[in-house]
Parts: structure tokens; C-alpha cells; sequence
């Protein structure tokens, strides 16, 4: 008798102990919708070494794209000629040393990732999220690691590198950046060009 005592003493124990630690995970996980305007805390993400804390921005609050550039170091070179007279830049050359970061100026939403080899070799295409703007950063040395196409970005979220890809001079490297206002309907390639110096650099001089 004392022997089928113990066993029931020992399953009682078990049953009472599964049904303590059921309803702990149930209260804990299955506590009910979070009530609207409530915070819920989300894993923090891994450093990925972009330096959101030393942004620089423009007048219009846009971000220098390339860490650690003033917009006094910035030259407006937006009118001048490219292939030798055959069109005209369209955009402005942040120079820097070769694997410097690129970080996202504005946010939006990655459209397109595109190598030219005759043209601006490693290149990105990020959309505003109203998609009146496109934002391309082109002669990149590399993507920053898992940047895919349909991926959201903040501002200050790396983009890439600084590079010489694509039809750039290896000796002088440098992110091309150009702004395309959008049209609806408007692929990643077109829109209308704008320039982007005044809007990084302010009505300072133009070197």
C-alpha cells in the first residue's frame, strides 16, 4: 500500500507542477491585442556602424549622404559636362576616400540595385515614401551587407560605400548623388533631375 501511495503522491505532484507552468506561458504569452497608443519594445537591432549620431544635414534637412562631409567641403558641379561635352552631370561628386560609408540621405524604399559598367558602376535607387523623389547614389565600392531591393531605409542607414566603380576615375573616388523628382507612373531610371547642392550645402559659396 505504502508503494501505490508514493506513486500517487509522485503523479499528483506532476499534474499540479504541468498545470502551474501551462498557465504561467498562457498569462505571459496570451495576454490579449496591445491597447492602441501603447509602446511595445522590439529587439534592438545589430550595430551595423552607421553614424546616425554624426549626421550632418542641409538647410532643407536632407543628410550629406558620405560620413563625415560638411556641406562647406561640397562643390556644385551639377551644369557640368560629361563624355566630353555630350550631356551635362545632373548630379554632384562627394569625394572621399575609397570605403567610406554612404548612408541614406532621406528615407524611402530601396527600388532598384543596378551595376553599369560604362556608367555608374555599383548604383543604388531609394524612393521617398510619397514617391515624388528618387535618390541615386552611384560609383559605389560595395552595398552595405543585406541591402536588397524593396527594403525600407531611414535616414542615416547605410547604403554602401564610397567606390570608383562604373565609368569613375580610380584616382579620385566619390559617391555620385542626384535627386529625380518623380512623376506618377515614372520608373526607377526617370524622372526629372534637381540639384542637390543647394539642398545639402545651403546659398554658401560653390566651389
Amino acid at each position: 500500500m505504502r508503494r501505490f501511495g508514493l506513486i500517487a503522491v509522485i503523479v499528483v505532484t506532476a499534474l499540479i507542477s504541468c498545470a502551474l507552468t501551462s498557465a504561467f506561458w498562457m498569462v505571459a504569452f496570451n495576454r490579449g491585442p496591445v491597447p492602441e497608443g501603447a509602446s511595445v519594445a522590439a529587439p534592438a537591432a545589430p550595430p551595423d556602424g552607421t553614424p546616425r549620431a554624426d549626421l550632418v544635414k542641409g538647410p532643407t534637412g536632407l543628410a550629406i549622404p558620405v560620413a563625415g562631409i560638411q556641406g562647406s567641403e561640397l562643390s556644385d558641379t551639377y551644369t557640368q559636362s560629361r563624355a566630353g561635352g555630350a550631356r551635362v552631370h545632373n548630379a554632384i561628386d562627394i569625394m572621399a576616400s575609397a570605403g567610406t560609408p554612404v548612408v541614406a540621405a532621406a528615407p524611402g524604399t530601396v527600388e532598384k540595385l543596378f551595376f553599369s559598367a560604362g556608367g555608374g558602376g555599383i548604383t543604388a535607387y531609394v524612393r521617398s515614401p510619397d514617391k515624388a523623389w528618387t535618390y541615386y547614389y552611384a560609383h559605389l565600392q560595395a552595398y552595405a551587407p543585406g541591402l536588397r531591393e524593396g527594403q525600407v531605409v531611414k535616414q542615416g542607414d547605410a547604403i554602401g560605400t564610397v567606390g570608383a566603380t562604373g565609368n569613375a576615375n580610380p584616382a579620385g573616388p566619390h559617391l555620385h548623388f542626384a535627386i529625380n523628382r518623380m512623376a506618377e507612373g515614372e520608373d526607377w531610371h526617370e524622372g526629372t533631375p534637381i540639384n542637390p547642392y543647394p539642398l545639402l550645402a545651403g546659398n554658401g559659396p560653390r566651389r
